[in-house]
């Protein structure tokens, strides 16, 4: 009976590692530094191996990048780009808030020009995208770019 209780308390523990390494949940801290980032895009940005998509924004596409049907911000993509990466620095600070279906990190993300986001509206290099707004943080962060985008 003691082998038994045993080898099925062996089980259920080796079970339970299995399980929680397929899985692969890696938790990340809402708030923190990232460092050696790159645009690629007007608001999305590569971290490393993460992709990070800028709440709240939507920028011109690249060449080839806008589906059929959808209707993709108007603009220069690589102006929207060159903007992007001008804002950019060594160190940000990123406040993670999920995941898009694409498998990229949702966040707002800011340096030393401040958030991403509002600084890709203020100049004119993407569009605010209330429904792309996760809790209205870019709103609350630049209501004046905001309210002037959504106005």
């Amino acid at each position: 009976m003691r082998t038994i209780l045993l080898t099925l308390a062996a089980a259920a523990a080796f079970g339970t590692l299995a399980g929680a390494a397929s899985t692969r949940t890696v938790p990340q801290p809402a708030e923190a530094t990232i460092a050696d980032c790159r645009a690629t895009d007007g608001d999305t940005i590569r971290c490393g191996d993460e992709r990070i998509r800028l709440l709240g924004i939507d920028a011109p596409e690249l060449p080839g990048h806008c589906r059929q049907g959808r209707d993709c911000a108007p603009g220069d993509p690589y102006a929207s780009t060159a903007s992007l990466t001008a804002a950019m620095s060594a160190d940000l600070r990123i406040e993670r808030v999920g995941e898009d279906r694409y498998h990229r990190t949702l966040a707002a993300v800011s340096g030393p020009r401040g958030d991403l986001s509002c600084w890709q509206i203020g100049n004119g290099q993407a569009r605010y995208m209330a429904k792309w707004d996760d809790g209205r943080t870019i709103a609350a962060r630049c209501p004046a770019v905001v309210g002037k985008a959504e106005g």
